[in-house]
């Protein structure tokens, strides 16, 4: 096979964000780069079932339920307010084309090829590639350098397995044809509070059940407490320390048995989507045939250069331990690329963000006051609510805070969080602070615009000194 391979510096398996942008990065390098995906569009889950579609859903509900539920406020008569659910989603699937063919034209201009079909990784960094039917034609590859970019897979319930038509991953949930009757939703964190409210917006009753005693498990207890509060105040029902025992799909119904304090129940809803995580997936990756080490989880072990203990093979993304987080598969990649072309890049973990895209928005960087407090180190709080804050009631959005946590003895910033109106843009601004160990000082003497939501994250800071201006 690899008398007949062609012979490339970087092969690619996967096209997601994390292997997109490594090929990106390494062509930029001067590095000859193939990309592997097997699907009809490049971006993987992100772009075409997950952030990007969601976000678009998103955004189109919090529209239609300003102007329904708010535009009065502002003076603005908008009539009856209606819904079209179908032009709804078109618009989601043009969003989605537009980022796909976005990626599509920077391979061109960079000069990556695009390896349409199902790539096998074989002994010797030979990647074969199986292209669709009818024609299941096959190209190998002879890859001085492999990057293994495959993803991940939701997890099922053996009980209640995808059919995409009533029982729902995440894709299924972004392409629900008419507005569910009651949509119950299995696992109260970020993908399921997110899509929850898509639909809880455009009319859905929509109940959230999780195992856990608080939804956003591992999130700041402050920030769970507040997101709670108003997510149950804006009509989600939320079940948590309750089990799911068993389910069916009976015609077009789906009955779910939870468990709470030993008291059993039955919920029946017209749809319900399973959202209790993701798992490693290593499409065209046999790890004992080729010797790969990987974890319980089927996640491929790496070091901080994004090497496996294959030579010459590296591994990012969700398949690799850590966040299943875009930005965290992009970052890795870029690391994978500049490893291979002989830059000393490290990857670290300490200040990327997390995310949680519902209306008001969640964002944080770092560690929580419990994950603090627990390590046994002194430290201090500032919180500053939007309420104090002139831009948020300006724009009528003056619900939740910012909160920073540092080292009591240093001022070196330990935790940034935030419930608010662009709580995912603010974010930023903690984030490049953590990356340049800042201290809470160094955000209070910054000067920030005014009217700003971002003063509140400089309030915040001040707080931590116990010289807030303006609360």
């Amino acid at each position: 096979m690899a008398s007949t391979a062609q012979s490339v510096d970087v092969v690619i398996i996967g096209g997601g964000p994390g292997g997109y942008v490594a090929a990106l990065r390494s062509a930029q390098l001067g590095l000859s780069t193939v990309c592997v995906e097997m699907d009809k569009t490049l971006g993987g889950t992100c772009v075409n079932v997950g952030c990007i579609p969601s976000k678009a859903l998103l955004t189109s509900s919090e529209h239609y339920e300003f102007s329904r539920l708010h535009a009065a406020e502002h003076g603005i008569g908008v009539g009856n307010v209606s819904l079209d659910l179908a032009k709804m989603l078109e618009r989601k699937n043009g969003v989605v084309g537009q980022n796909t063919r976005g990626i599509e034209f920077l391979f061109r201009k960079n000069k990556v090829t695009w390896a349409k079909g199902f790539g096998t990784l074989h002994p010797g960094n030979v990647v074969e590639v199986r292209g669709a039917p009818p024609e299941n034609n096959t190209t190998s590859f002879a890859a001085r350098n492999v990057i293994i970019a495959t993803g991940s897979v939701p997890i099922q319930l053996p009980f209640l397995p995808f059919d995409e038509a009533r029982i729902l991953s995440n894709i299924g949930a972004l392409q629900i044809p008419s507005v569910p009757k009651h949509l119950i939703v299995i696992g109260g964190g970020v993908i399921g509070l997110e899509l929850g409210s898509v639909w809880r917006r455009l009319g859905a009753k929509v109940t959230v059940v999780e195992l856990m005693p608080t939804i956003l498990p591992g999130m700041d207890d402050d920030i769970v407490k507040e997101a709670d509060k108003t997510f149950r105040k804006q009509g989600l029902e939320l079940r948590t320390g309750t089990k799911v025992v068993g389910g069916k799909r009976e015609d077009d119904r789906v009955i779910v048995e939870i468990e709470k304090d030993g008291a059993r129940e039955t919920l029946e809803g017209d749809y319900v989507l399973v959202s209790i995580g993701r798992k490693p997936s290593l499409t065209g990756i046999d790890p004992a045939a080729l010797g790969l080490d990987v974890g319980r989880r089927g996640e491929v072990r790496v070091d901080d250069q994004m090497c496996t203990n294959l030579p010459n093979v590296f591994a990012i993304g969700d398949c690799v331990p850590g966040p299943m987080l875009a930005h965290k598969a992009e970052e890795e990649g870029v690391v994978a690329a500049e490893v291979i072309a002989g830059k000393p890049a490290h990857m670290h973990y300490r200040s990327i963000p997390n995310v949680v895209y519902t209306w008001p928005e969640i964002a944080s960087v770092g560690l929580s006051e419990r994950q603090v407090k627990e390590s046994g180190r002194e430290y201090r709080v500032g919180r500053f609510p939007y309420s104090a804050n002139g831009r948020a009631r300006s724009m009528g959005e003056s619900g939740g805070f910012v909160k920073m946590i540092a080292d009591a003895r240093t001022d070196e910033l330990l935790g940034g969080h935030l419930i608010g109106p662009n709580a995912s843009e603010l974010i930023a601004e903690i984030v490049l602070a953590f990356e340049y160990r800042a201290s809470s000082e160094d955000i209070g003497i910054t000067v920030h615009a005014h009217p700003t939501l971002s003063e509140a994250t400089k309030e915040a800071a001040l707080g931590v000194l116990g010289r807030a201006l303006h609360i």
